[in-house]
Parts: structure tokens; sequence; C-alpha cells
């Protein structure tokens, strides 16, 4: 998985694409029209400023102003009204895009009950919902699981479908790292005995409820932050229109109320004012599609300003088992008897080393593989370190150098000058060296490493081109660590790590100013991921990692956080592309708008209309058109998200400011002078 699948960035696929369709538009069509409540919209000033102007001009046109025709006035009234609709319909999409996935999740938990444990040790049934952080319940095999927890007796299968769209069951157990259990989840066999981890409200489910439907997200800083800037532009320009009428005024004319009232909702920045919530609750739907559940909005924008990763070798960067990657025969012996042997030797093995030298072979050679009831099977043992099978009077071996010395009979130093040679090579690569034989003969060398994940070192080459330094974490020693780094193009190792040099690392990395994101599962992760401004921890993990953490990963797949640093980013990217394209628009709107209104009263800025729009009624409601159609256009993009490319800053920056800067300024002069156009030939104004 080291491309984001298409589905993670817009709607599922459906068979029936007008059924889809359908599903979205209608209820977010009636969501446009509740949300024009002034209490819902007071969270995005700029379009409470769009709602009380439009409410505004309705009123005008009840009491016309001789200035302005009443179907002109009627035009405006209608369009300041569709462009908060616009809006709120562009909200509502995104929240509609997660909506059926959490009434499906919430569906599930609706009247379910558990079987808590009481003071005197008794077993009654309670209501799930009623249940808080500490209470002890007992699940059985097909009941569902009702709250998250923490296994305290007990070993099942556990199927998480519900919650990780995954259709094969994973094994619950107590102790270790896998005793984390999820709320809403059925148990597939057996029984547990579950501690509740999190009070209601706090479960996964419902802050993944939360983060689909997008009702209860949290504005982030930078949202904030951007929310203070277009309140303060919008001022600006209120003070700014106020002005214009005593200047008319002195010039001896007047401008019409209704006009400057439309002039102010075309200079404030509606574009991102109308779009802003929506690229957050779309950026979170991102996330969730991703089966990552992010604690707060923060997080998810701290990764995409993430300088530094912190990934762990094992499972992220390599696929965490040892695996045969190659055969190397002893003088004299053919590539086939080794293989033959190797592979006998391995048929026996049921850890994942024997299990891939036997893939290896069978891969590159046609063997005929004697049936298990013709020989006698000698399994790998922590203490033998062998493993192999006798067969026709033969015997098979395959384990750990100097336990196969041992076996054939030699001393330790005693190994043949070729395959010593060999032997040293392999273990100075950083991998592991097995020897072969059959009887006392020994038939040649296994090389077993560390395999590095398919793509992983592109996808370090993007990250690198964006400005984050990737740093690999491991318990290896450094000999084996820097040949591993170096084979998956990492900037950086951190060898033999203990969490007190993890956490170490991440504070030296913020002390430099640099923002660190780093995953982990087990219990000696929890003070980085406490400490790393992205913490993400496995759903499978330990109880500590995850509360230590700021994200959880439902699918326990430590790659993911590589997706989540590119999420981030693609919010970021979105919000500040369309903030420039918004901000843009005003340039022209200006020439647009205000030499036609003053042209008249002051001649001279007729050298300033340069779109050569057909009259002053005519402008106004061209700008206006165009400024709740550009909201329309746009709302794909907001969705969808600015696609993010393999660049730093300052790149993305300028790359922002060339597309969106220039086509915000040049995109309204076309358009509004098409509107204009296309008014005057159907006789609107």
């Amino acid at each position: 998985m080291m491309n984001l699948p298409v589905a993670d960035l817009g709607i599922p696929a459906d068979p029936n694409p007008a059924t889809r369709l359908r599903a979205l538009w209608r209820p977010a069509l009636l969501q446009a029209f509740v949300k024009l409540d002034p209490r819902q919209l007071k969270r995005s000033p700029v379009m409470l400023v769009v709602l009380l102007t439009a409410a505004l001009t309705t009123v005008l046109c009840l009491a016309p102003d001789s200035g302005v025709e009443t179907g002109v006035a009627l035009q405006i009234t209608l369009w300041l009204w569709f462009t908060v609709l616009f809006a709120n319909f562009a909200e509502a999409l995104a929240e509609g895009r997660g909506k059926a996935r959490a009434d499906s999740l919430r569906a599930g938990s609706q009247g379910l009950n558990a079987r808590r444990r009481n003071a005197d040790g008794r077993f009654e049934q309670v209501p799930a919902s009623s249940l808080v952080k500490g209470d002890v319940v007992q699940v059985l095999a097909g009941e569902l699981i009702p709250a998250d927890g923490e296994v305290l007796e007990g070993i099942a299968a556990v199927n998480e479908a519900a919650i990780t769209g995954e259709s094969a069951p994973v094994i619950r157990e107590s102790g270790g790292d896998r005793s984390a259990v999820t709320g809403n989840t059925r148990l597939v066999s057996d029984r547990l005995l579950v501690r509740v981890t999190s009070n209601p409200g706090e479960s996964t489910l419902d802050r993944m409820v939360a983060l689909v439907e997008g009702a209860k997200r949290q504005k982030t800083p930078n949202e904030v932050a951007l929310d203070l800037l277009l309140i303060g532009l919008t001022l600006v320009f209120l003070i700014v229109v106020v002005t214009l009428q005593p200047f008319a005024r002195f010039s001896g004319a007047g401008l019409p109320l209704i006009f400057l009232a439309a002039l102010l909702v075309t200079l404030i920045p509606t574009t991102i004012g109308g779009l802003l919530s929506a690229i957050g609750i779309a950026g979170m739907d991102r996330l969730v599609r991703l089966n990552v559940i992010a604690r707060s909005g923060r997080a998810v924008e701290a990764a995409g300003d993430v300088q530094t990763l912190l990934l762990d070798k094992t499972g992220t960067i390599t696929f965490g088992n040892r695996r045969c990657t190659a055969l190397h025969s002893a003088p004299g012996v053919g590539a086939e008897v080794l293989a033959e042997a190797a592979l006998f030797a391995s048929l026996a093995d049921d850890t994942a080393e024997g299990k891939s030298v036997a893939e290896f072979v069978r891969v590159r050679h046609a063997l005929v593989e004697p049936a298990v009831s013709q020989y006698q099977a000698i399994a790998f043992t922590a203490q033998t370190r062998l493993s192999g099978i006798d067969v026709r009077g033969q015997r098979y071996r395959k384990g750990a150098v100097d336990a196969v010395l041992e076996f054939v009979g030699l001393a330790p130093g005693a190994l043949p000058a070729t395959l010593r040679v060999e032997v040293e090579r392999i273990a100075q690569s950083g991998g592991t060296p097995l020897l072969v034989c059959v009887d006392e003969r020994l038939l040649g060398a296994v090389h077993l490493k560390d395999v590095v994940k398919p793509g992983i070192r592109q996808r370090f080459a993007e990250l690198r081109a964006m400005g984050i330094r990737t740093v690999m974490i491991t318990g290896d020693n450094p000999l084996t660590a820097a040949a591993i780094a170096a084979e998956a193009g990492v900037d950086d190792v951190l060898a033999q790590a203990t969490p007190e040099k993890k956490l170490a690392r991440i504070r030296q990395e913020q002390q430099e100013g640099r923002l660190v994101a780093m995953c982990g599962d087990g219990a000696n992760d929890a003070p980085a991921l406490a400490q790393a401004d992205v913490g993400m921890a496995m759903n499978e993990g330990t109880q500590a990692a995850r509360e230590a953490a700021n994200m959880v990963d439902l699918d326990s797949d430590p790659t993911k956080l590589l997706h989540v640093v590119q999420v981030g980013k693609a919010l970021l990217v979105t919000r500040g592309a369309l903030t420039t394209f918004s901000i843009a628009n005003d340039v022209a709107k200006y020439f647009a708008i205000l030499p036609a209104l003053f042209a008249a009263i002051y001649p001279q800025l007729g050298a300033l209309n340069l779109m050569q729009l057909h009259s002053p009624q005519s402008a106004i409601l061209s700008a206006i058109v165009f400024n709740a159609l550009i909201i329309v256009a746009l709302i794909p993009l907001a969705l969808r998200g600015v696609a993010v490319k393999a660049a730093n800053a300052a790149q993305l920056l300028r790359r922002n400011v060339l597309i969106y800067g220039l086509g915000g300024l040049l995109v309204p002069f076309a358009g509004i002078k098409l509107i204009d156009l296309l008014l005057t030939a159907l006789n609107l104004v």
C-alpha cells in the first residue's frame, strides 16, 4: 500500500453512480436550507455577513430604490441567497460523505447490552451505553464487544470488519501487545473477560462517528487563525463600502443601497469563507477512510507540517520476518542438490523463516517432495536451533551455523574456507546465515535477511523531496542497521534503540525547531508517542501506546503513517490554495465593479473599466453571479483536495501562487465579462 487508493480520496465505489449521486446531493441540499439558521452560520463569520446582506437586500426589494430596477434588485437578492446556499451545500456534502458509514456504525451499537461484573463477582445485564472506564465485562462467542477495552482473561478470535473492514478474524488475548479490543466488534470464538478503557462518548466508535459526521469537529488552530484573518478583511471592506456613500454624496450623486450591499459581498473573501469548513471536514473524512482515528484536527494539521519521521524498521520499512533471498553452494555441490536439501530440511519448520526457504526453492526449482507419511519430522526448537526430516535413510538438516557444525561433528572454527567467506559476507551485510547439510556433509548456506518492502525507497525519496527527513529506529546492532538503512534509503538511523533513546531523539529534533511524527505499538513506545507532535499507535498494540498517541490506526499498519503525512499536507495545501485563489479574486472584482459604479460621477475612472461592462447594473449583477458560481465550481476541489507534488514548502508556495494566485486573478476577468455578455443578450439588465 504505497499510494493512496482513489476511493480514499473521494466517494467509495458504487455499482450505480446515479444512485450514489442521489444519495449524496438530496440530503445535502436539504441541509443547505437547514444551515441557514444564523446560530449555525456563526461558525463561518464571512457567510454570516452574506446571510445578513441577503436579508437586507430582501427588505430593500420590498421598498424599491429609485436608482435600481426591481428586476435587477430581485436578481441580486436571489444570487446572494444562492451564495449562502451553495456554501452550506458544500459543507453538507462533505458531512454527508461519511454519514452513511456513521449511521451503520451507530446502528450496530444501539440497544447493545453488556454482561458486567458487579461487586460480588456476579454478572448482570446492563445497557452498553452505561459502561464506564474500569468496568469488567464478559463476552461470549457470537456477541458484540460492548466497549473499547483490554483483555484480562482468555484468548479468542475477533471479527473487526465493522470497524476496520478487514474480514479475517484477529486473535486477542490477555497480556502482551494483542490485548486491546475495540467496541462494536464481534467475538468469533471462545470467551473473553474485558476491562473497559473508555467512558461513554470517548470510544473508538464514538470518535469515528464524530469525525465522519463532522458535527463535533473542533476547529484547528490554523482554521481559527484563518477565520480571524477573514473577519479582519471583512471589517476592512465593510468600512470601505460604508465610506463610499459619503464620497458619492460629496460629488452630488448617490449610490443605491442595494448596490453597496452587493459590493460588500463581492469584495469580502466569500470563496474561502464558504469552503473552509468543507475543506476541513473532507480532510478528516480522508483520514477516516484510511481507518485512522485522530483525537483532534490539530494532529492532522501537524502531520502536514512534519519535518522528521521516525519509523520502526520491523513491520514498517521491512516485512518483519527474515526471508530467504539466496542459496550458496559449497564447492562441488550442485545448485539443484542444495535446493532439494534446503527444501527437505524446511518441510517440518513452521517458523516464518523456514516457510520462506521452502517458498524460495519451490518458485525456482521443480522438485518432488516426499509425502508427510514418508518422513520423520524434526521441528525447529530454540534449544536445538535445527529443523529437518529423516527420509529414505538420510538426515536433512538446516539451522544456525554452530548448531549444524555440531551436528556434522565439526568444531566451530572448522568451517571450510569457501563457506566461511560466504557466511561472513552474509553476516556483514546485515543478514542471517544458515547452513544446510545431509548426514555429515555440508551442502551450502542460506541467506536470510529482513527484506525491505517494495517501493519503500521510492516513498522515502518522495518524502525527502517534500523536505521530510526519515529516521529508522531499530534494536539491531549498528552494522546490520546501516545495511538495511542503505537499502531502504532512509536519511538517518537510530540503532540499538531503547525507550530513553527514542524520547531523547524526539526532544532533540523538537528543540531544533522541527515537528516530529512517530508510530509505535508497545508500552515502551508510549513515552515517545506522547512526546511526538504526531504519534500514531497501532490498534493491536498495548493500551498504554493507544492512550499516549494522538492517532490510532485501526488496521495496525505502520506504513500508514506515510499516508497520514500526505493527507495532512494535502489538507494544508488545499486550504492555502483556495485562500490564495479567493483573495486574488478581489483584484478583478475591483476593476469590474468600482469603475462601473463611479464612471458617471468620476469620468476619469473610465480608464480603469478594462472589462467594458455593459452598465453599472450589469457589473454588479455579473460579479454577484460569478461570486456564487465560483463556489459551486470549487466544491469538487475542496472535497477531493489539491494534489500534493513531491516538493518542499518553498516550491509548494511558488506553485500555489502561480496556479491559484494567477488563476484567481485572471479567471474573474473572463468569467465576469462572459456573464455580462450573457445577461445583456438575455435582456436581464
